[in-house]
């Protein structure tokens, strides 16, 4: 397995393959556009250059996403603009779009968010289907978020399930989140049918903080052995959102326990 996993880092959007060369990266993710704004992604100045390439590519969709949301002034754009990144994205070859499982309001019903999803997918069918993989990652934080919890996540593949969306697990933020470690990929697996993705990233965190804040492997909550035994259970595609500074190391100690 060692030889087959594909290991990388989440890397800064300006020169990605220069950034990943400089951490022995074999796959990247980056943004096409500000994570916090609104606007349509334009051409990436290396888009010929990512076509070509022989690392695996990744996108992560923008935090404003938030196709859950019962707030038509959110929900609407946030399809617009997750249409638009996954073009972007298929554009340059990626290989998915990584957008966060959203969230509905404090007192709105989680059934209305989740059926929201199923909206988006459904909508974006009409008009011929996502370019690329859409993969759904979990998420820390929130008593209202669509896809923190295990049991949320089942009710929104329950809706969701027959447009074959992918899936990406975050160590951090399901540690963060309150879901034990042990095992997760099995209990994932049993939900979504898939992990396309694993986010292996530590946390500054304590257990069931509900705080999105990573950490390099070895410097937070999380024993490394689990991060590395998920990545291992995984097979799939690998990349760490970690600090920039330490990436070249986490990598590495992912390699060396990936077999």
């Amino acid at each position: 397995m060692a030889d087959t996993l594909v290991i990388g880092a989440h890397v800064d959007s300006t020169d990605p393959l220069a950034a990943a060369a400089q951490v022995d990266a074999a796959a990247v993710q980056f943004f096409l556009a500000d994570p916090q704004g609104w606007k349509a992604p334009k051409e990436h100045p290396h888009a010929e250059a990512l076509r070509a390439t022989d690392l695996t590519v990744y996108v992560h969709a923008p935090y404003v996403i938030n196709v859950a949301t019962t707030n038509n002034r959110i929900r609407v754009p946030s399809r617009k603009i997750l249409a638009q990144h996954a073009a972007a994205a298929a554009s340059i070859g990626a290989k998915g779009l990584i957008v966060h499982g959203g969230h509905v309001g404090a007192d709105d019903d989680p059934a209305v968010g989740i059926d929201n999803w199923r909206k988006t997918f459904a909508y974006q069918a009409d008009s011929g289907g996502f370019p690329l993989p859409i993969l759904i990652e979990n998420t820390a934080g929130g008593a209202a978020a669509i896809a923190r919890h295990l049991d949320r996540i089942a009710r929104l593949w329950d809706a969701i399930g027959e447009y074959n969306p992918g899936f990406c697990l975050d160590t951090c933020h399901a540690h963060a989140g309150g879901e034990d470690l042990t095992g997760i990929v099995d209990r994932v697996k049993a939900i979504t049918g898939r992990i396309d993705l694993i986010h292996a990233n530590d946390s500054r965190d304590t257990f069931d903080s509900g705080a999105d804040r990573h950490a390099n492997i070895g410097a937070g909550f999380i024993e490394p052995e689990a991060i590395a035994a998920i990545v291992r259970a995984a097979g799939c595609d690998v990349l760490v959102e970690t600090p920039a500074a330490g990436q070249a190391e986490d990598i590495s100690f992912l390699r060396s326990k990936a077999a």
